[in-house]
Parts: C-alpha cells; structure tokens; sequence
C-alpha cells in the first residue's frame, strides 16, 4: 500500500496554470463553432429532489468564467452550455443531442444515471464524454469515454483494503440488494480473501427496507473485529447511520465509501459522534485537502456548489484534463475539435490532475483487462478518517488497488 509508483509521480500545473498556458498566443484556426468558439457541455439533474446535482453545472459554468478571464483556450472563446437532465433517461438523452447540435468538442464531468441512453447518442456524434461520475456501465466501456476515477467497485476494493488493515477480522457489507450490489459483494471477497478475514453480505431491498434489522445483522454479536463497509445510496446512508446510532454498537467499526456518506453527515450532531474514527475510502484526498484550494477559489461565490461533494470534484478533475490535452493539440498546432481531442486522450500521454489522483493516460496498456470496465484507468483510492466530525487524511498518498479488480493477488 504504497505511494504512486514512479511512471505516476510528478506534479504539473492544476487549473490555473493550464488555463494560463491556453492562454497564449498561436491557438488553432479549426474551432468549432461560429466566431472561435470550441463549445463543451456538462449535465446533471436538478429540480428533482435528492438526486439533484446542480453543483456540477454550477461549476462548470464557473470554470467557464475563469476561462474567459484568462483569454479562452488557445485564443478562442470557451462556450461552456449546461443542461438539466431531469433524474430521467429521456432527459439525459436531449442533453446529449443537445451536445450533438451545438457540435461539442466534449461532454465534460456531468452526473447522470443513464449512460445506456446518453452514451449512444455521444457515439454517433463521436463527441467524447469526459470524466463522468461513473454510475452506469457504459461509462466504463464505450470507447468514447474518459473516466476520470474508478467507480463503486474500486472504492469497494479500497475499502476492504483499508478495513483489513485496521484490524478487522470480520466485514459486513451493507449494500443494494441489485445486480450491481453483487459486484461489489465479489470485489469485496476478492479484496479480503488473502488475509483470512470474514466477508458478510447484507443485502438491503429497494422497498421499504428495516434499517434497524439491517443493523443487527451487521454488527452480528458485536465482537472486536468486527467491521461494517456500507455502499448504500447517500439518502439511504442516512437511514442506516440514524439505525446504526441507536444500536451503539461497542466493538464494531465503521467503514464506508466517500459518496455514500457526505462531509455534511459527518458534521451533523448525533452522527458525527456516532462515525468519529471511522473510516472511510475515497477517489481523491480529502475537501481540507490544499489541492482543493483552486476548486475552492473557483466556486467561494457560489453557494450552490459543495466542494466536497465527490460530483463537483469529479467535474473539476474532468476539465483539467480537458484543457491539458487541449493544450497538448495547441503545443502540436493541431486544431481542436471533437475527433483531434479523442486522438489524443487515446494517444497515451500523461495528464496531471493537480494531485487530485495520480497522472491519467488512457493508452491501451493502461487500461483495466476486463470485459465489464475496459476503460477503467484510474484504479487508485485514498484512506480517510472521520476525526471531529471531518473527514482527514489518514494515509498519505494514493493506493493501487488493480489487482483486486482483475482478480489477482495482492502485491508483496
């Protein structure tokens, strides 16, 4: 469990410093659109509810703004269009033809649940999607995407990882009783079974779930050693934490993956008391991290978006490497357009993220040797710990944990 290895280490300029290289002198004459604009698009539903994410198009349009203040990419205007993609499969897919009219150069971060839907529509146009949340399948398969970090089932992985080491002989995972949830129950037998410890599988119903017996089977006869991993749906994580309070277990610890419980649970009374040393496996260092400082100095006139929220994030990660590998073509003095920036991302080059994650490069040896995440790149996951009722680093650094996800064995 170690620090990114040499091919990754390195850092080179976060946002601001792309962005101020973009800026310069001898951009590209084949932009898209009218008047040297290269148009981009990122989506998320809002007005729905709990799965609203408008702090994702929120920021983008923020970035936007910052880009327009340091001259454009390349000398060209950078036309950043948002849409609301409803929670819904045909919301989602207006979004996407609505990139395929305006002749996007890329869809970039975004949240949505229906890649099945959008991801075609991208296809055809040949528009790439960059650095999406991740829910869906397509997102990790179709070879017009460019995730960014490594979904569920490697957080999972982690957090067995992460478990283990904490001394835990026995993890229950609590989990969606779907065929999703099933993966992520194999990922986590994967991630134990060297180390002799105890997998338990909890299922909980999409109907009308009993918290409190979800709970009980859990923690078991509450022993030392004993350890929960929870992987429930934030709303849902909520319900289990209130359970999981009133229980107030003595022995056993708690685990989970970041996204399934939110900074503003940690800090809210009864459960921050509850989840203090607890913890908890993530795609990126933590929100007091500094290299959250731009994300942070880039959103602070806007209420609307939480920078620890992992959709946000994402979306920042998304555009650094989008502007990277659009300065690569201006360096190369090949014009920016959907296809050229496709032909880059696949080249092989690294991109920085600032130190978001390690550096990302989506060339064919980098990429996971699997049939269900082929585009997967981005194996590496960060522990954390619940102190005071923040989330703080408790390891320092990046761990890989691609073996798990090809079902190998740990490294010596």
């Amino acid at each position: 469990m170690s620090m990114t290895n040499g091919r990754r280490a390195g850092a080179v300029p976060a946002l601001g410093a792309a962005l101020a290289l973009l800026t310069g002198c001898g951009g590209s004459t084949g932009a898209t659109g009218a008047g040297g604009e290269y148009t981009v698009m990122t989506w998320a539903p809002s007005g729905t509810g709990s799965a609203d994410r408008e702090g994702v198009t929120a920021l983008a349009g923020a970035i936007g703004r910052a880009t327009a203040a340091r001259g454009g990419v390349g000398g060209h205007r950078l036309r950043v269009l948002t849409c609301n993609e409803h929670g819904t499969a045909d919301g989602a897919t207006a979004c996407a033809r609505q990139a395929a009219v305006a002749h996007a150069v890329a869809v970039i971060g975004s949240y949505s649940e229906f890649g099945e839907s959008f991801m075609p529509v991208l296809e055809q146009a040949g528009i790439p999607y960059i650095g999406g949340y991740g829910m869906t399948g397509p997102e990790f398969s179709s070879p017009y995407s460019y995730p960014v970090a490594g979904g569920t089932p490697t957080l999972i992985a982690g957090s067995g990882r992460q478990l283990v080491a904490a001394g835990c002989r026995q993890i229950a995972l609590v989990r969606s009783d779907t065929r999703a949830g099933d993966t992520l129950a194999r990922y986590l037998a994967t991630a134990v079974a060297q180390s002799g410890v105890k997998p338990v599988d909890v299922k909980v119903p999409d109907k009308d779930p009993d918290y409190p017996a979800v709970v009980r089977k859990a923690l078991g006869e509450d022993r030392p050693g004993t350890c929960v991993s929870n992987a429930l749906a934030p709303d849902r994580s909520g319900k289990l934490l209130e359970a999981y309070g009133k229980a107030a277990p003595r022995n056993t610890r708690f685990g989970s993956v970041i996204g399934s419980v939110q900074q503003s649970a940690l800090s809210a009374g009864g459960a921050a008391a509850t989840l203090n040393g607890s913890f908890a496996t993530g795609w990126y260092p933590p929100q007091s991290s500094r290299v959250w400082d731009e994300l942070r100095t880039t959103a602070a006139d806007d209420r609307r978006i939480d920078t620890s929220d992992l959709g946000v994030q994402t979306t920042w990660v998304a555009y650094q490497v989008f502007l990277q590998a659009a300065d690569r073509l201006r360096e190369a003095g090949t014009p920016l357009s959907a296809k050229t920036l496709r032909t880059q991302l696949d080249s092989g080059d690294t991109l920085d993220t600032g130190g978001a994650t390690p550096p990302l490069t989506w060339g064919m040896t980098d990429m996971l040797p699997s049939a269900e995440s082929p585009r997967l790149v981005n194996t590496w996951v960060t522990f954390q710990q619940v102190r005071d009722g923040r989330l703080t680093e408790q390891q320092s650094g990046f761990v890989d944990v691609r073996w798990v996800l090809t079902g190998g064995k740990p490294p010596q």
